[in-house]
């Protein structure tokens, strides 16, 4: 119905919420729409998604780029980093355990969540 005859290969997220924006704006279903973005660009968003824009575009979101996020402050200094950096580098063996009996360092800092 919708085919692309050469489909786009890098597509950026707000690309896709424009053409949304677009076919909310036209007054398209969410269903139609998804089905006309799968069509053209293939599986890049879920249903859920686009209803979640669909709505937030109907109850006057005009921006389609994603809103900037607050960045975890990290809690270790620069110096500390360096100190910690040297002594790896000095014994590439060194543990975890060995690290943490640095000063002001927290164990779960040096763990994966």
């Amino acid at each position: 119905m919708f085919e692309m005859a050469a489909p786009i290969q890098s597509l950026a997220k707000f690309e896709v919420r424009s053409v949304i924006r677009f076919l909310n704006a036209k007054g398209e279903r969410t269903a139609e729409i998804h089905k006309q973005i799968v069509a053209v660009y293939g599986n890049v968003t879920n249903r859920q998604n686009m209803m979640k824009w669909c709505r937030e575009l109907s109850e006057g979101r005009a921006d389609v780029h994603d809103e900037q996020r607050s960045v975890r402050p990290s809690s270790i200094s620069d110096d500390l980093l360096r100190e910690i950096v040297g002594e790896i580098r000095t014994n590439r063996r060194v543990t975890i355990r060995c690290i943490t009996s640095f000063p002001k360092c927290l164990r779960p800092q040096f763990m994966k969540p």
